[in-house]
Order: structure tokens, then sequence, then C-alpha cells
């Protein structure tokens, strides 16, 4: 045997361990989490001599010969806490997600890449934490634990998108995110921004989508038990399998089909045109029509819950971001009727907004009136008032901000109701089965402009 086949036995023997490891792993946190048993085997294990450690792309486990057996021989639970990790990553597209392309410059750029990368490793560290299980359990320190609940008194359930935009908050060079670098950075990140080609990434996000949605109705109907140990995991997969919406599609619903002013081109017929001008000098045979059907918003109601519950903060970051969105001239007729009620468990303030310059005054000039209790009754009671008193011609629709903690009417209005929360303040609640609910996130109406 000569040198170079000795060194391929060698590196054979060393990919024979180390996969052995990673199945061993695979299998004893399958033992205790049974409903992941799709996710723990959707990864192939490929040693890497590029990274000093450990990564995924989605589709391959990458590791170093060295690291991973250096690992298993201080600890078998570093290894199955470091299997999961790649895991909950692929789960929850960490991998596909960074925000980064929204900077306005390079060093802003990687700067977001720093803390979405940071924000990622911490949310992953935080369930497997959560987790009540030998395999992957270990003494978390005080610096730890002071973190955790620091992060989860900001917000009801922990994402990488929200401690990301924490963490933005803080200078990198201080010592507080050192500290948390050194803490919770478990993996090479460097495959996540190597992928292939942009359909080869929405193909593996879209397999690890439905392993993820397969994933909570496992856990919510057969597995139920199982789910209950299974820490802040399942609250974790509600939120990222929530529906995402564009917002602006999402208002469009409210729009009504009205024939405005407008030259209607689909309507036009060129053939015709160019024949009766080549025919008779200056007499088209068609012209377009002068007017067009078109969808937009004409009467609308905003309802706003000021109770005490309702952080005023929050109330402005929804009216500014659908201001942006409802303000551009091809939402509107050129004449509206909107209503953008303050509401507690009485009606505190009717304002009516006719053009955009008096939404924009109402924006600049915004009191937040109420902070009582939470009734919804009032509101859509007042709306039917203004309907009989003819004060709106069209009303399609009506969208409540709130919280969720109050009364809800029982009869279903004559129009689209939509409960609005952001998921900052967010607690799962039960709406009637006549409105639409919509949970956003910050970013998804932030961008929506």
């Amino acid at each position: 045997m000569n040198v170079l086949q000795e060194q391929q036995q060698k590196e054979m023997l060393k990919y024979e361990l180390c996969s052995e490891i990673l199945v061993n792993a695979r299998n004893e946190l399958f033992l205790g989490m049974r409903f992941m048993d799709v996710a723990l085997s959707a990864l192939q294990y490929l040693p890497d001599s590029t990274t000093k450690s450990w990564g995924c792309d989605g589709r391959v486990f990458h590791f170093h010969f060295d690291f991973l057996l250096r690992t298993y021989q201080e600890s078998e639970i570093l290894v199955n806490r470091g299997y999961l990790h790649q895991i909950f990553h692929c789960l929850f597209g960490h991998i596909w997600n960074s925000p980064d392309q929204h900077a306005p410059d390079p060093i802003r750029q990687e700067a977001d890449k720093t803390d979405w990368n940071l924000a990622c490793d911490f949310t992953a560290e935080y369930l497997i934490d959560s987790l009540p299980l030998r395999c992957v359990r270990r003494p978390l320190s005080a610096w730890r634990r002071e973190w955790y609940r620091k992060m989860e008194g900001q917000m009801h359930t922990i994402t990488a998108q929200q401690v990301y935009r924490i963490l933005q908050e803080i200078d990198h060079s201080s010592p507080e995110y050192r500290r948390m670098s050194e803490e919770f950075r478990r993996d090479d990140h460097q495959f996540w921004y190597q992928q292939p080609s942009n359909q080869r990434q929405q193909q593996n996000q879209k397999e690890w989508q439905d392993i993820r949605e397969k994933m909570q109705t496992e856990m919510e109907t057969f597995s139920k038990e199982a789910s209950g140990e299974a820490g802040h995991l399942s609250e974790a997969l509600q939120v990222e399998n929530r529906e995402k919406y564009d917002y602006r599609e999402f208002l469009k619903k409210f729009s009504v089909l009205r024939e405005e002013m407008k030259v209607d081109m689909d309507t036009f017929d060129y053939i015709f045109y160019n024949y009766g001008m080549e025919i008779y000098g200056n007499m088209p045979l068609i012209e377009p029509l002068e007017t067009s059907e078109v969808k937009k918003i004409e009467d609308f109601v905003i309802v706003i819950d000021t109770s005490m519950s309702c952080k005023g903060e929050l109330v402005r970051t929804f009216l500014e971001q659908t201001w942006q969105i409802l303000s551009q001239a091809e939402s509107f007729f050129r004449k509206i009727n909107i209503r953008i009620l303050q509401c507690d468990e009485k009606i505190q303030d009717d304002t009516k907004i006719e053009n955009g310059e008096q939404l924009r005054y109402y924006m600049e000039h915004l009191e937040i009136k109420g902070q009582g209790g939470t009734d919804f009754r009032p509101a859509f009671l007042y709306v039917q008032q203004l309907l009989a008193e003819k004060q709106f011609h069209h009303l399609k629709g009506l969208l409540y901000f709130t919280d969720g903690y109050g009364t809800y009417p029982v009869k279903m209005p004559p129009y689209d109701v939509a409960f609005v929360f952001l998921e900052k303040d967010y607690q799962d609640v039960d709406v009637p089965d006549w409105a639409m609910k919509l949970i956003l996130t910050e970013d998804e109406i932030q961008y929506e402009h």
C-alpha cells in the first residue's frame, strides 16, 4: 500500500467514524422528539476543510474532521446540541432570510449580516436550552439566563427577526456584544451565503417549510404528549408557520369597483385606429374609452384600540405604515371618505379624512385618547349609526388595530372586518368566525412603501 492509498484509507476511516457520531446524535435526538424524525434525517454529511467547525446550507451538514472528533471527546451532549442547532437554522429559515439586503451601503450590510448571524444563533440556543431533554441539557450560566429573561421581557415569542432588531441597537465594539458572540455563536454560517442558485434556494426553502408545517401538525395532533415536552419549540413553529401577507395586497380587499375618468387603454384597438387614420387621414374608426373601471378605496374605517394594553408606540407605527400605503395616489379615488376612530370601552375620537393632506395632518398631530378598558362593540355600533345616517356610500371594510383582549360583537356586520395585530405585542387570540385576523411583523409593514 503506497502513501496515497494509506492516506485515503485514514480519511475514509475518519469519515465513517464521524458519520457514526452524527448518526448516533440524530438517533438520540429522535428518541426524545419523535415528531422531528423527518427534520433530523433531512441533512447529508460532508467533511469539509474550508470550515474550522461545522455548519449547513439546508441540504448538507458540513464538518471538519478534527473539530467533530474533538467535540465528541469533550462531550456527546455538545455534538447533540450542534446537530440540533443546524436543524433549527433550517427549520426556521435562518439560512435564507437574512435581512442585510435592505442596508444602504456595504459597511451597513456587513454589520446587519453580523447581527443576523448572532440573532439566529441566539434563537437556536434559546430553543435548545428550553428543551427538557437529557441528551442536550447542560448547566446555564447566570449571564445566559439573564439574557434569556431580558429577551422574554421584550417579546412574547423569541424569533430571530425580533432578536435581530434588538441587536441592531447594541454597539458591536461593546463588551456586551462581544460576550454575546462568544456565548451564543456555535457554528460556521459561510455556507448560508454560498447557495448555488435562486431556484435551488427556493426549492430547498420550500422543502423545509413543508417539513416545518407537517411537524407542527404532528405536534398538535398525534404527538400532543411529546409536544408538551418541547419547550418553546411549539410556539416558535406556530409563529414561523403563520401565513405571510403582503400588506398592500391585503388592503385591496377593502376596495370597490367603480368607473373613473381615465383613458382605458385596455379596451383600445390599434388595428381599427390605424386603419381609420390610413383611409381618412385624420379620422380614427375607434378611440379609447374616457372612463375605466378600477378598484380603489373610497369608504374605509380604521379603528384604533386605545386601551391601556395597547402601547402608543405600536399604534403610531401601525398608523404611519398604513398611511404610507393608503396615501399613494393609486390606492384612492379622487374623493375619499375615511373615518379614523379611537376606541377603548367607548368611542373617544372620530376624525373624518377626505384627502391626503388631512391624513398627513392627522398623523403629524396624532394624540392617543382613552387608555381605559377594551370593548370592540361600541365601534361597530357607532359605524352602524354612521351607515344609517348615510355617512358612507360604498363602505367595504373596517380595519381594527388591537392586542385582541376585549369583548367582540356577536353579529356579523354588512362589511368586511379585519383585526390587525403586530407580532411584537401579539398573543394568540380567537377572533369571530366572520372576521379576518392579520398578524404583521414590523418588517412586513415597514418595507411595503
